[in-house]
């Protein structure tokens, strides 16, 4: 290990270079053993102090490609999630869209009237005798830190006044477990876990919680948002969540010819998408 070897993260700060997690991370996605500790020895070889963790993120994921298309795309999760923004709108369609495939109804945008205030809920999700009250928490590539605990007092202030409103004792709610959940892209800070659990708000983010975050359900349903396609430009997001094809998987359901005459989008750019989707989800 060169000395004084250490990375900047997104947000400026200086963190010392992990070898473990440049190991893990391929392991992750599906590398076997071999192709990790080779990727890991190259990253060591490569890294400078002072290296942006930015830039090792994209040489992994370079050599990831290398050797597997579907890797390279897979390790770009967390990249492709932090594309459902900037308004943060994409990341709630597609975090309902999860519940939905977990045979949750599922409704966008409510508005519920607490005791002092109407409020907007992000999300309503209900299956059995549960209903999550969501609140989605979408942070940008730039922004990459965590959720914190005022985030969490805010929400669990807005629940209460809900309760006291008897909103949660109406005909829509009456004879349900009703839990208020937020949901992020990111992490949360050890104090907005703590506040949480303390609480009663469940959790649902980047490893969190440690039984299986966010990434976890995603990679293990095939879940992945559209956006972890390498082809599908920045620009064409908007025109797929408005057509409700929100995951990659959706993708595969696109006659080229036909989508492409609706949406202006090239055959050329279409038939990359699908072969991508194909990729990611052959077994």
């Amino acid at each position: 290990m060169k000395k004084s070897l250490y990375v900047i993260n997104y947000r400026g700060e200086r963190k010392p270079f992990s070898l473990m997690k440049v190991y893990r991370g391929a392991r992750k996605v599906g590398a076997s053993r071999e192709l990790a500790q080779e990727i890991s020895r190259i990253i060591q070889r490569e890294a400078y102090p002072g290296i942006k963790t930015l830039e090792i993120f994209e040489r992994i994921k370079e050599l990831l490609n290398r050797q597997s298309l579907k890797l390279g795309i897979k390790f770009s999760l967390k990249e492709g999630m932090k594309k459902l923004g900037p308004s943060g709108f994409p990341f709630e369609k597609f975090i309902g869209e999860i519940f939905f495939r977990q045979g949750y109804k599922v409704k966008l945008n409510q508005y519920l009237q607490g005791h002092c205030l109407k409020y907007e809920i992000d999300f309503l999700a209900k299956k059995g005798n549960l209903v999550y009250v969501g609140e989605c928490k979408f942070r940008s590539l730039l922004e990459e830190g965590r959720v914190h605990s005022e985030t969490a007092l805010a929400y669990w202030a807005k629940t209460l006044d809900l309760r006291k409103g008897n909103i949660f004792e109406k005909k829509e709610f009456n004879g349900f477990n009703v839990r208020p959940i937020l949901v992020t892209n990111a992490k949360f800070s050890k104090a907005a876990a703590e506040y949480s659990r303390c609480a009663g708000i469940e959790l649902l983010g980047w490893k969190c919680p440690k039984s299986g975050g966010l990434e976890y359900i995603i990679d293990k349903n095939g879940f992945y948002p559209v956006t972890i396609l390498p082809s599908l430009k920045e620009g064409l997001v908007d025109v797929f969540i408005k057509r409700k094809m929100i995951l990659a998987k959706d993708v595969l359901k696109i006659n080229p010819q036909k989508f492409s005459k609706q949406t202006g989008i090239s055959e050329k750019n279409l038939n990359s998408l699908i072969k991508e989707a194909k990729i990611l989800f052959e077994t």
